[in-house]
């Protein structure tokens, strides 16, 4: 392996990280990171409307890694997980940080590039067109989703999606998403 996936979370920005999570990616574990999320959020006193921000880009972060997360490849660490995923949220400066990681098949990287691209590349207005349209003609895909969750999290942050692939081997590259939320002025 040429690169320490862990490591590729610890050089992230500075900020005070309220969740780090590693392992399998299951039904109960987005349930359980979802209630932490939610208590730390309330805790800290945080605005409505950005608990709920966070709150919603995190539910489409772990629908993301539990439907679209490849087998662990051979050779990797931890070979109990099937479903294996890296989720962490760090509370920065202008808001929250929400970061996952997973697996992702060579094969597939170019096509969930060039999604990521077009997202990217498009306006604000352009996004909710894009969500509208994903809406009304959508086909679920053959790991349960539609295409929607990557455009509904840059529509309801507003930002670029900050993303990365690291080839893992010949077969697998681990896909890492920095989403920021800000916070509300």
């Amino acid at each position: 392996m040429s690169f320490d996936i862990e490591n590729y979370f610890t050089e992230q920005p500075n900020g005070n990280t309220i969740l780090y999570y590693k392992g399998n990616i299951d039904s109960d574990v987005i349930n359980q990171v979802l209630d932490s999320v939610e208590e730390m959020l309330l805790n800290k006193n945080e605005q409505s409307r950005l608990r709920k921000k966070v709150y919603n880009v995190m539910v489409e972060s772990l629908q993301n890694l539990y439907h679209h997360v490849d087998l662990v490849p051979d050779g990797f660490e931890d070979q109990s997980a099937e479903k294996y995923g890296i989720v962490a949220v760090k509370r920065v400066e202008s808001g929250y940080k929400i970061m996952t990681g997973n697996f992702i098949r060579n094969s597939s990287v170019e096509k969930l590039q060039e999604k990521i691209r077009r997202i990217n590349r498009s306006s604000h207005a352009e996004i909710k067109e894009l969500y509208k349209f994903i809406l009304n003609h959508q086909r679920i895909s053959a790991k349960g989703g539609g295409g929607l969750g990557l455009v509904d999290i840059a529509r309801k942050t507003g930002n670029k999606l900050d993303y990365s692939f690291r080839e893992y081997d010949d077969k697998y590259s681990f896909f890492f998403l920095n989403i920021l939320v800000n916070e509300e002025i």
